[in-house]
């Protein structure tokens, strides 16, 4: 029987989405729970399952489409069933295609006129493969034009990638370095066609597709190199907000490193009792206690009154391939450093599967983003509107300092903190900083919070 599929309302505040991509066509096959189309909101990025199996028997909205919740989007249903009167009975909640990137601009999933195309199926069409199957490919540099689809309708399958990596020679290709592997994708280079002498480490490299790309455009013109692309929603909304905040916000940012000597032997020892932390687990712990301190630090401008807050929600920023998320915990000045380890594991892990509901992402009082791990000295993190105040989290690393009276190394972490100037000023911030680092410093003052 046949059913509307809509957009799905993903939390309390969503009101609509842009349906970004379809990944089944009219006619294909819909398993229960596989993912039909992608989602779009001002916040994340997510995926719509089917609630049944079937097959989409129509696509009511057209991809960059932003539409209300619950406005169906697409029909289920058996092979030979008629759903014309079905479909006209909900046509007038679909609204017309009102395309979200302008006339004559690229499709996310489209190459540049100028391009190349992807290599075709054999059916003529394009290369069908599974979500998995992708991105095993994409991690392993294959080029799954040079795989052999053995699922339906020559569907390349998780196996298939997996069968032509243990044994590639078969295919008269060597193997393909992920980066030239993703560049090739990008450029519309079919990697049966990349010419001279492979990379040192015996695949193909990245510079041999460039040299092919760079034969092409100087055969099609200089623009065969470039492509336009729109931004994704998620892009749009940071660019927006990053924009936002500092017209909003007049932001001074304030720099302080702390000896983390004994914060590396408590996490060692919490490490050795079984509790596998991070330093960023120890960081929210601590900064949400002090908070309670500071609560200029954790409050909210509105208009001309300020909004403070007995509780802390702290915001942990989260890098994706396409940009940034900030998944939030909440109360964690009451949580258990265990109870906030595991939340932020499990906050990090749907962020990066895209299974970040929008609730996840509201209500933050305050947001920790770290930069440490490539090495970063020192940066200004950008405010997270509605806050007023994001600690940015730097590398940690081992400097000559004296202590009483003599030269010694130690391990110094840094931290910039940028706050907003209507409701902090320096002298509170910088006692913040002073107190934050007084803890990290001795973590055991933490049993007098």
């Amino acid at each position: 029987m046949a059913q509307a599929i809509v957009m799905p309302k993903l939390g309390l505040t969503m009101t609509e989405g842009t349906l970004r991509k379809w990944y089944k066509k009219e006619g294909d096959a819909i398993a229960l729970g596989e993912k039909i189309f992608e989602i779009e909101t001002d916040k994340l990025t997510n995926s719509a399952e089917s609630t049944q199996e079937g097959i989409l028997r129509k696509i009511l909205v057209s991809e960059g489409t932003t539409v209300n919740c619950l406005v169906p989007v697409g029909v289920i249903g058996t092979a030979d069933e008629d759903i014309g009167d079905f479909v006209r009975g909900i046509s007038g909640d679909a609204p017309a295609a009102s395309q979200s990137v302008a006339e004559g601009s690229l499709r996310q999933d489209a190459p540049a006129a100028s391009l190349q195309a992807p290599p075709p199926a054999a059916d003529g069409g394009r290369i069908i493969a599974a979500p998995a199957a992708k991105k095993l490919a994409q991690e392993k540099g294959v080029d799954l034009a040079l795989v052999a689809g053995t699922g339906p309708g020559g569907r390349i399958t998780m196996s298939d990638v997996e069968k032509y990596i243990a044994s590639p020679g078969e295919a008269g290709v060597m193997k393909t370095s992920p980066l030239a592997a993703k560049m090739a994708q990008e450029m519309g280079v079919s990697l049966k066609d990349v010419s001279g002498v492979p990379g040192a480490k015996g695949r193909v490299m990245s510079e041999d597709v460039a040299a092919l790309a760079l034969k092409g455009a100087e055969t099609n013109g200089a623009n065969a190199l470039e492509q336009r692309v729109p931004m994704s929603g998620m892009r749009k909304v940071i660019a927006k907000r990053m924009r936002e905040s500092v017209d909003i916000s007049p932001a001074v940012t304030l720099n302080i490193g702390a000896d983390m000597t004994a914060m590396k032997a408590c996490k060692a020892e919490l490490v050795s009792e079984g509790l596998k932390v991070s330093y960023t687990d120890l960081l929210v712990k601590m900064a949400s206690k002090i908070l309670m301190e500071f609560p200029l630090l954790n409050c909210t401008i509105d208009g001309t009154d300020i909004i403070y807050r007995r509780y802390v929600n702290m915001g942990v920023a989260v890098a994706l391939e396409d940009g940034l998320v900030v998944p939030v915990i909440k109360n964690t000045h009451i949580k258990t450093l265990a109870q906030i380890s595991d939340e932020l594991k499990d906050m990090a892990a749907k962020a990066k599967e895209g299974k970040l509901g929008l609730d996840d992402m509201t209500g933050g009082t305050f947001t920790i983003t770290n930069l440490g791990m490539f090495g970063i000295e020192s940066f200004s993190p950008i405010i997270n509107q509605p806050e007023v105040a994001i600690l940015g989290v730097n590398a940690m690393s081992d400097t000559v300092v004296c202590v009483d009276g003599e030269m010694t190394v130690r391990p110094i972490m840094r931290f910039s903190l940028t706050t907003d100037h209507r409701a902090v000023d320096g002298a509170v911030a910088a006692q913040f900083l002073s107190k934050f680092k007084k803890y990290l410093e001795n973590p055991a003052l933490m049993l007098m919070l």
